[in-house]
């Protein structure tokens, strides 16, 4: 048996399974665009020069999807594979860099490579089929290894193995239909989503804060611009398919007449971004007036040694933060990049400081305790960065995915979630800004994100569209209110439910409104709304606000009744732990050290189905009992029962610590 290479032997075979279709070899083009990919992205080994896929081809199915093929071909025993201890693709090491040798070394791992290269430097290519080919001889005769993989945006960049196969003949066209509906069975599990969502919130956490740093400790730049700034990088990065190109960093010059300085050239770019996107004008000229005071009225355009400090900015957005930003979906972005910029902040006493935008798993939790699904219609008076509303459609599209069959049903269901069943408010035009692009980014195009103020302008109606008039017909009400209004924000509760005939509301609160602080306004929602459950929460904002907080949850429309049980639980121990360390990333801050999933999973099953599902918690954490109508009484430790009847173990305890006091003592 020969221990060289036999990686041309591997590749002839290859091309003779393929033969009756067109194929691309290492140095033919595929197209210029996936080339171009291919040459952007690192090499296999790590350095700059191009990414060379032994073969190359499309496949294209009846409803003319054009899925790239990237093959890659090794030709000696062992050179086919490398997986983790988890049996996942290592193509990243411990510290989440990519693992060049693995890449370089093993015929899955290079393929894969040159997929996540496609998908992330070009704008036509979302989903790639990437295959290792490997082959040694055995009993002189060759033994072919084959790996077949599928990559997508859709899919987190997570690969998923589409099946085992002895050939490559699965890819001729008698055969394709059968690949895609393999490949549209490649579902990720809710545990990889989750994995991926942590890995990616734990980078875009770890970049923007290094990316603070700088605009702190080197430019100079002031807290007050650096949300504003970094959002109007990101629009102009973007670009719209085939109308506007994003923003390359040569493009800003440093030049300082004042219609081609880099300030001006950012806005316009940002300001053709919006055109595109079909914002309404008002809502196009509110942002750009906003921008304005960052990109034109600042000195952040002037350069210095000729390069200015928006462009110093710029390339490590452009470079850091948009391949992340660009792969983040279902994501609250924008509420990450808020809470990281505005850790420094320090503004007492302040509405600047009434602003503590909600973490993802808590916008989760508090969707399915409301039992969002695809028919909901959602809406958030305080919308912030949107985070309750991008949490709501994830599992609104996932419900619709899992009911409906036809794929014409399911595009037009999931277009109508986007355009018709999501409404948010915001009053702060530097918040209303993050909630745009996060919408854009969710692919809504921001169609129903309303800059007013929800409790004085808002009237209920959809304001664009072609509802625009007409009442938003609410069933999910999601709310953390600004804690600093009138009964700690139940005010924003009241006039929602008023509008509302049905459904469930989750309310995100300062707990202490709840036990009298809230009233009138709590004592007057329970004339129309039933409380079912009040959850006592951990320190979910440790470090940004120093508040106890409580999750309330109401049945619209249905009076509460004094025998009817509400559920209370103390959810102080929910699995992390939280530190608040400003230069570390989520995977320190935020830690899973006792079961937090399952125990996020517990609570909802808690307040939807009852006791039975008593697991992680104890009966202690868990009371079932009614309240007045006086809405005063909805904390956990108000109905906490408290046993002041002794036990024999309490009094054998008692003499036990007399006794060792007083041994203590005389002797």
């Amino acid at each position: 048996m020969s221990k060289s290479s036999i990686e041309e032997q591997v590749e002839d075979i290859a091309k003779k399974q393929l033969a009756e279709i067109k194929y691309y070899t290492k140095t033919e083009v595929i197209n210029s665009e996936i080339e171009k990919a291919l040459k952007i992205a690192p090499s296999k080994s790590g350095g700059s020069g191009k990414n060379f896929p032994d073969i190359k081809l499309f496949i294209e199915t009846k409803d003319l999807r054009h899925i790239p093929v990237m093959i890659e071909v090794k030709g000696k025993k062992g050179d086919f594979i490398k997986l983790n201890s988890s049996g996942e693709i290592e193509n990243k090491t411990k510290d989440g860099s990519p693992h060049f040798s693995n890449i370089n070394k093993y015929a899955v791992n290079g393929a894969i490579h040159y997929a996540d290269a496609i998908i992330e430097h070009t704008e036509s290519y979302k989903e790639v089929i990437a295959i290792g080919l490997n082959g040694y001889y055995q009993l002189d005769k060759i033994k072919l290894e084959l790996g077949v993989y599928y990559v997508s945006a859709e899919n987190y960049f997570i690969p998923k193995k589409i099946d085992d196969y002895d050939d490559l003949t699965f890819l001729l066209p008698n055969n394709i239909d059968e690949l895609i509906d393999r490949i549209n069975k490649l579902n990720l599990t809710p545990e990889e989503i989750e994995k991926k969502s942590k890995e990616v919130e734990n980078d875009i956490e770890i970049k923007l804060k290094n990316l603070n740093q700088v605009m702190q400790d080197d430019l100079k730049i002031s807290v007050g611009s650096r949300v504003e700034l970094v959002t109007g990088l990101i629009m102009a990065g973007l670009g719209v398919d085939n109308k506007v190109s994003p923003l390359e960093i040569n493009d800003l010059k440093g030049e300082i007449g004042s219609k081609v300085n880099d300030g001006t050239v950012i806005i316009n770019k940002i300001d053709s971004f919006l055109e595109e996107r079909n914002l309404p004008q008002e809502k196009k000229h509110m942002i750009i007036n906003d921008l304005s005071r960052v990109f034109i009225y600042s000195d952040l355009w002037k350069p210095i040694n000729g390069e200015s400090k928006l462009k110093k900015v710029y390339t490590i957005v452009k470079n850091e933060i948009m391949p992340i930003f660009t792969s983040a979906r279902h994501l609250d972005f924008t509420g990450k990049l808020f809470n990281v910029l505005n850790a420094w902040v320090d503004i007492p006493d302040s509405d600047k400081n009434d602003v503590v935008l909600t973490p993802r798993y808590v916008t989760e939790l508090m969707a399915k305790l409301a039992q969002v699904n695809k028919d909901s219609y959602v809406w958030d008076y305080a919308v912030g960065s949107a985070g309750f509303l991008i949490s709501s459609m994830k599992l609104m599209i996932r419900d619709a995915e899992e009911r409906i069959k036809s794929p014409k049903e399911l595009k037009e269901k999931i277009s109508k979630i986007k355009y018709q069943q999501l409404l948010g408010i915001e009053k702060r035009s530097d918040i209303y800004l993050l909630a745009v692009l996060n919408m854009i980014l969710m692919g809504d195009g921001s169609s129903n994100i309303i800059h007013k103020d929800s409790l004085t302008e808002f009237d209920g109606k959809y304001e664009q569209g072609e509802l625009n008039g007409e009442d938003f017909p609410a069933n999910v009400f999601l709310l953390n209110p600004p804690y600093s209004a009138p009964g700690k924000g139940f005010i924003f509760v009241e006039k929602a439910l008023s509008k509302m005939k049905n459904g469930r509301a989750a309310i995100l609160i300062q707990e202490n409104a709840g036990s009298g602080i809230g009233i009138p306004y709590t004592k007057r929602l329970l004339q129309n709304n039933s409380l079912l459950a009040s959850i006592h929460m951990p320190d979910i904002f440790k470090g940004k606000a120093g508040v106890q907080t409580a999750i309330y949850i109401f049945n619209i429309g249905i009076p509460h009744n004094e025998k009817q049980i509400v559920k209370f639980i103390d959810f102080t121990n929910d699995g992390y732990t939280r530190q608040n360390r400003k230069k570390s990333g989520q995977d320190v801050n935020l830690k899973n050290t006792n079961n937090a999933y399952e125990r996020y999973d517990e609570i909802v099953n808690l307040v939807l189905y009852g006791k039975s599902y008593l697991n992680y918690f104890s009966e202690e954490e868990y009371i079932e009992d009614s309240i007045s109508l006086n809405g005063d009484d909805w904390t956990f430790s108000q109905h906490k029962k408290i046993n002041t009847v002794p036990t024999e173990e309490d009094f054998k305890n008692t003499i036990k610590e007399y006794l060792d006091w007083k041994v203590k003592f005389y002797y």
